[in-house]
């Protein structure tokens, strides 16, 4: 079970945006900045689809996706590599449409993107940099 510690918590709840790479099944790259996100525990983020195209189709194709979390100083970042699974039905899709409604209601929360860490990488320069944290 990987999971954020809090530091990391802690500078990911200031950030407003996260740019969230995926990949389609032949290797092709996509990052996107995401901003309908909801940090449900220490180990899973719900990012809400109200206008994916490419990253959508490329978690169907490969269930894969990172993103970084960095301090607004630079001082310190990490790399959190993550399974991804979709879904647009369910008890969990409804909660995370009511959700985004309740932030934004003129936004169509078509669906959800859950995210489970399963890698943590410290990505700060310096010796220590590509280090693995958690897995």
């Amino acid at each position: 079970m990987t999971k954020i510690d809090d530091n990391i918590k802690s500078e990911f709840q200031k950030m407003k945006i996260i740019y969230l790479a995926t990949s389609s099944k032949s290797g092709i790259p996509n990052v996107v900045p995401m901003g309908a996100m909801f940090l449900q525990d220490d180990e899973n983020l719900w990012i809400v689809d109200n206008f994916m195209k490419k990253t959508l189709s490329n978690l169907k194709e490969n269930p894969k996706a990172s993103f970084c979390v960095w301090t607004p100083e630079g001082d310190m970042s990490w790399q959190i590599k993550c399974d991804a699974v979709v879904e647009n039905e369910g008890a969990d899709y409804e909660k995370a449409r009511d959700m985004m409604h309740q932030k934004r209601p003129d936004l169509p929360a078509k669906g959800l993107v859950k995210l489970k860490f399963k890698e943590i990488y410290q990505v700060k320069p310096g010796p220590g940099a590509g280090d693995l944290l958690a897995d």
